[in-house]
């Protein structure tokens, strides 16, 4: 069954070139106790998620920026604000949720991640924010096969 999509004629922008992080620690060093987790680690974790209908990466596709990542490590808290190609765009939510699967596998089990649309750029704003931050509609939404099976592609590794 092939879906129209909601925006036929994204706008795709040029990827960031990657900076190199960390040094090599330790196995036997936690490496978050040494070296707190920053924005571009972040957003590292996050770039390279494909987008559900598109063959590009939310970081080309501007749906996802280094400066919408924010990190509190001292209280560990992160959140990361989100913009969709359309204010209609009906992936919204499941582009959140991909989201919030990258970053609770990526990130250390201590963080509270909160995934967020960027205000006034989608027409479900309030619902979607309720939604991605709900953890039982969350966890209901990730037993849905097919939902599960599209954050799975979403997060599919890339090889370029």
């Amino acid at each position: 069954m092939v879906r129209e999509l909601s925006n036929k004629n994204p706008v795709v922008y040029e990827r960031k070139e990657r900076r190199i992080r960390r040094s090599v620690v330790p196995a036997d060093v936690d490496e978050y106790a040494i070296d707190p987790i920053d924005q571009q680690e972040i957003f590292d974790h996050i770039r390279d998620i494909k987008d559900p209908e598109y063959p590009y990466t939310l970081e080309q596709l501007r749906v996802v920026t280094e400066d919408s990542v924010e990190i509190d490590d001292k209280h560990s808290h992160v959140r990361v604000t989100y913009t969709p190609t359309i204010g209609q765009c009906s992936l919204a939510p499941a582009i959140g949720l991909c989201l919030q699967v990258k970053l609770m596998r990526s990130l250390p089990s201590r963080y509270k991640v909160d995934i967020k649309l960027a205000p006034g750029t989608h027409d479900d704003e309030a619902a979607i924010n309720k939604q991605l931050n709900d953890k039982e509609r969350t966890t209901a939404a990730l037993e849905n096969p097919v939902m599960g099976q599209l954050v799975g592609q979403c997060l599919a590794p890339t090889y370029e």
